[in-house]
């Protein structure tokens, strides 16, 4: 099978993490390669997860390299069995940029979603209108059918917190994005009706982040922490309108947590950010 062209963040990241278990063992690439049979650059398409790897073979190198933490192992081993098509977003494989897939798939394999959005809302917690202003508000006019396919898997993306089960979403917003005219009046005031509503989900918390706050000066673009089954498998999302950027070293998801640490600290409570949202859509 010839190797991936873009591996999704899932198999590039299930690759990241049997090299991390290779270079903490002080194993080289070529050891591996020998311990397997095959060459190694097979070692290298398989770290950057440009090729997939059996269970088989994931217990074989975990025990090479003499990893005994069954539930990184078992994680990996669940990662290796998916296959494409056997999720929703899959059907817009082809018809997307492949980051709208790696989104969805980053919320759907999650254990928790923290988010800090400035100048935008959620998306999981976005309206249609809304959705479709800001798809529509670009640099390069889009097709009116790929505005209206990018609003539909987002709206798709928001099923998560539907589940029986669904993830613990805290979110923090700056009262910027809140007060941001995206869309015009009506689209607006509509959305933060919704998002008040969406903020008595028993999964989902808001919290804002007023004008008045004196303590968090930290400009920065949207984020989302991805918690995994395993904290080696935790994400950081960083998205711009140019494409989004995922992060995993043990520095960066310290440097994120630790951000979203302070910006709780600093925003209001849930009760108290939803009387400044409800007062924000009455001005308009």
């Amino acid at each position: 099978m010839p190797p991936r062209d873009n591996p999704t963040v899932r198999q590039a990241r299930l690759g990241a993490e049997l090299r991390k278990l290779r270079e903490k063992a002080g194993r080289a690439s070529r050891e591996a390669a020998g311990m397997l049979s095959v060459d190694q650059a097979k070692i290298s398409h398989l770290e950057a997860g440009r090729i997939g790897v059996s269970e088989e073979r994931i217990r074989r190198l975990a025990s090479f390299y003499e990893c005994d933490d069954e539930l990184l192992i078992e994680a990996l081993c669940a990662i290796a069995r998916e296959h494409r098509g056997q999720f929703w977003w899959d059907d817009y494989r082809g018809i997307l940029a492949p980051g709208f897939l790696d989104i969805a798939e980053l919320e759907h394999h999650s254990t928790k979603l923290r988010t800090l959005q400035t100048i935008t809302l959620p998306g999981l917690l976005q309206t249609e209108n809304y959705a479709r202003a800001l798809f529509s508000a670009s640099l390069a006019k889009r097709p009116a059918d790929e505005i209206e396919t990018r609003v539909e898997h987002r709206l798709k993306r928001a099923a998560i917190l539907d589940l029986d089960d669904p993830p613990p979403f805290p979110t923090i917003i700056h009262e910027a994005a809140l007060r941001m005219r995206y869309g015009g009046r009506k689209v607006v005031r509509e959305q933060l009706e919704h998002l008040v509503e969406a903020s008595h989900r028993p999964s989902v918390t808001v919290r804002v982040i007023p004008f008045t706050c004196e303590e968090f000066i930290e400009v920065t673009q949207p984020v989302v922490y991805a918690y995994g089954v395993v904290p080696q498998l935790d994400t950081v999302q960083i998205d711009s309108p140019f494409g989004g950027r995922y992060l995993d070293s043990e520095a960066d998801l310290k440097r994120y947590a630790k951000l979203l640490d302070l910006a709780e600290r600093e925003s209001l409570s849930p009760e108290e950010s939803r009387q400044l949202i409800h007062h924000i859509a009455r001005e308009l």
